[in-house]
């Protein structure tokens, strides 16, 4: 990944709630959390802190805070999660005191998946799995994404690649001895097994 900015975005749903989620994933997380809610809390655990504007002091929120270090996070990066209040003014005072912190920026649309793509944290039919997920509208859907993000695509694809490769194998090997009775009698065979 040549992207070395620290993004953060509101991860939990527009408007007016009673807890938002925003999350900070990057090279800054940690220090984002230090500058806003010190002290760093424990891995994969929440801690109540009070968040504040670096800049100002001024208290923005006393909400959860919890981190996770790469590589053990959605993203395979640093990451955090401030778990705040959902009012806009909560909302809006956490996003601008992110923004002022130097390497972090707004995170543009799909980019945390992005990043757990490129970081080996997903693969494209889990990252495909997760926005069916997003969009599913009844149980059916959901037990499908869930499925498919969890990974049951990824192995019969992978599955059906390594049957792929023992029959190019089977092949070829069928055409380097051909010349030898009992190898190119049985290769085209043993092909046909692996593809069916």
């Amino acid at each position: 990944m040549t992207d070395q900015s620290t993004i953060f975005a509101l991860s939990s749903g527009q408007g007016r709630a009673g807890v938002a989620v925003i999350r900070v994933s990057g090279p800054a997380a940690g220090e984002a959390v230090e500058r806003m809610a010190a002290p760093l809390p424990k891995a994969r655990f929440a801690a109540f802190r009070k968040i504040k504007d670096p800049a100002s002091g001024e208290l923005l929120d006393e909400a959860l805070v919890l981190w996770f270090p790469a590589p053990k996070s959605e993203t395979g990066e640093d990451m955090a999660e401030f778990q705040v209040h959902g009012g806009r003014a909560v909302i809006q005072g956490v996003l601008a005191a992110l923004g002022s912190i130097e390497g972090c920026r707004m995170a543009e649309p799909g980019e945390f998946t992005r990043r757990a793509l490129e970081n080996g944290k997903l693969d494209l039919t889990g990252v495909e799995g997760l926005a069916d997920l997003v969009e599913a509208e009844t149980s059916a859907q959901r037990r499908q994404a869930l499925r498919q993000a969890g990974g049951s695509l990824f192995r019969l694809y992978e599955a059906w690649r390594w049957r792929l490769i023992g029959a190019m194998a089977q092949l070829e090997a069928g055409i380097d001895f051909s010349d030898v009775p009992d190898v190119a009698a049985g290769t085209l065979k043993k092909a046909r097994v692996e593809v069916e």
